[in-house]
């Protein structure tokens, strides 16, 4: 699991700093990846709706349940290369329909949401990885082009069109995610309609085409909550394969503070100082957004302690 930083707030989750080379060079190169599966040092482990194993270790670690290639299920198409750790370590992934069993019933199917405060950097690394391709891969089986089914390549990072020829890539949404803060240095959150009640979070918005990614800052604020919104400020991203975002994480600064949600999206938005945000969130009537999301870190920036 991530240190906590200097000034007590949790690294981004799912950012990728675990030490995996991608190895995008061999993607292309049979020989290579044939090698890469049959040596006794590779793991393999199973993807499936966006859940893998994972399990307990003795000494208190929680890890991804990998596995040597010849004890993996067999699968030809939905072999995934994903990478080779500082060890020279290769990992796939295979997608599957199901998880396998396990005799020992120690382990458990986890998705990122639950696995990624448990696992380690590198082990976040490779699941965000395996998760992203698989939801691609399941959702573009055809192509666009024409509508004939495609085959995949490159060790699950292309699909080509034996038809038409054309090649498809693995799609990954831009949107931005932003934690506006006032003249009197509030924060502005908002809720939406579907959450439970009490769920307050950061705004946040797909980037439109031909769009800026400052501009859908900008843009995001006032149609939400009808806040004009001067500077803005990049801050960090995050993989959010849920199923296929890259959320864009900004500060940004409120040049008016008169809130109007738009009752669509955004049910209700209200600026909140530090201290009603821990009155607010001690009294059980705020319920901050879940650790793994950059949503908050973007808050605990702010208010300077970990939410939780």
């Amino acid at each position: 699991m991530a240190s906590t930083s200097d000034n007590g707030v949790q690294p981004i989750a799912l950012t990728g700093n675990g030490g995996i080379d991608r190895g995008g060079e061999h993607r292309l190169d049979e020989a290579w990846l044939g090698a890469a599966w049959s040596h006794p040092t590779t793991r393999v482990f199973v993807v499936s709706g966006g859940q893998a194993l994972i399990e307990e270790t003795e000494d208190g670690r929680t890890e991804l349940v990998t596995m040597p290639s010849f004890d993996a299920p067999f699968t030809e198409a939905h072999r995934y290369f994903l990478g080779t750790d500082e060890d020279g370590v290769r990992y796939f992934a295979l997608q599957k329909d199901a998880l396998p069993g396990r005799m020992d019933d120690a382990a458990r199917p986890a998705g990122l949401r639950e696995a990624a405060p448990l696992l380690s950097e590198r082990d976040n690394e490779l699941l965000v990885h395996a998760v992203a391709l698989e939801n691609w891969q399941r959702s573009h089986r055809f192509c666009s082009r024409c509508g004939e089914r495609t085959v995949i390549a490159a060790a699950g990072h292309i699909r080509r069109c034996p038809a038409c020829g054309a090649e498809h890539y693995p799609r990954t949404d831009p949107a931005v995610i932003m934690l506006v803060t006032d003249a009197e240095d509030r924060a502005l959150l908002g809720r939406q309609l579907h959450w439970p009640e009490g769920r307050y979070s950061t705004l946040a918005g797909f980037v439109e085409p031909g769009e800026s990614v400052e501009r859908a800052v900008i843009r995001e604020v006032a149609e939400e909550a009808g806040i004009v919104v001067g500077e803005v400020e990049y801050v960090a991203s995050q993989p959010w394969p849920f199923p296929s975002s890259l959320m864009l994480g900004f500060m940004a600064r409120a040049v008016t503070s008169a809130v109007k949600a738009d009752g669509e999206e955004i049910e209700e938005a209200r600026w909140f100082s530090r201290d009603e945000l821990r009155a607010a969130m001690e009294a059980g009537e705020v319920l901050p957004p879940s650790g793994v999301s950059i949503a908050a870190r973007l808050i605990e920036m702010w208010y300077g302690a970990p939410l939780g």
